[in-house]
Parts: structure tokens; C-alpha cells; sequence
């Protein structure tokens, strides 16, 4: 190892560098695909703190469409997604009210597509 150093600095670094990002993008699909196996993570509630985005995966929908249904904004009007409660916040309603629509729009988009679970 010390000898392929010597000879070749940058194709080994590049190659540790490949094996780490390697192993993290696999570390991460591992530990989504584990979180939302879980059946307790599956159609849960909407609340608060939640996202569009983590709403729309719990409930196998598309979270643009979810947005625009409900009238929401998408992650990119902050550059991060928001929850429900800072949406709510920034309209001056309360988080009930934001669920509420939120729930709406998962019973209509529910109805359009065919149940997979």
C-alpha cells in the first residue's frame, strides 16, 4: 500500500475518496429504506412539525402534488422545505387549519390513485 502511494498519490486518493462517497450514499439507502419499512411510519398522521415531503412519502404520494392541491408552498419559496407549522405561521392561520387542508388533499389524491400498500 505505502509502495502504491509512492507511485500513485492521486489514483489512490481518488480511489479512497470513491470508496468513501460509496459508502455513504449506501449507509443512507439502507437506513431510508429500514425508516420507511417501518409500518408505524406508514399513513401516519399529519402533524406540525412534519413536511409536504415527509407527508407525501408516509402516504406513497407525489409531494409536488401534494403542494399544489393544497395550496402549498414548495421547498424551493425557501430554499428548504417547511413545515407545517411554519407555513402556518407565515400565513397567520393556525396549524390546525394547514392540516386540515393537507388532509383534504391526501384524501382526494387517495381516491385518484389506486390503493399499493
Amino acid at each position: 500500500m505505502i509502495r502504491l502511494w509512492r507511485q500513485r498519490p492521486v489514483l489512490l486518493t481518488c480511489f479512497v475518496l470513491a470508496c468513501a462517497l460509496t459508502l455513504f450514499f449506501a449507509v443512507r439507502i439502507v437506513a431510508s429504506a429500514v425508516y420507511w419499512s417501518d409500518p408505524a411510519h406508514r399513513n401516519q398522521q399529519v402533524q406540525g412539525w412534519m413536511t409536504i415531503g415527509y407527508v407525501a412519502k408516509s402516504w406513497h404520494l407525489e409531494a409536488p402534488r401534494l403542494d399544489a392541491l393544497a395550496g402549498l408552498p414548495g421547498p424551493h419559496e425557501k430554499g428548504h422545505p417547511q413545515s407545517l407549522k411554519e407555513i402556518a405561521e407565515d400565513r397567520g392561520v393556525p396549524v390546525a387549519e394547514v392540516i386540515a387542508t393537507v388532509e383534504k388533499a391526501i384524501a382526494v389524491l387517495k381516491q385518484e390513485a389506486p390503493a399499493h400498500d
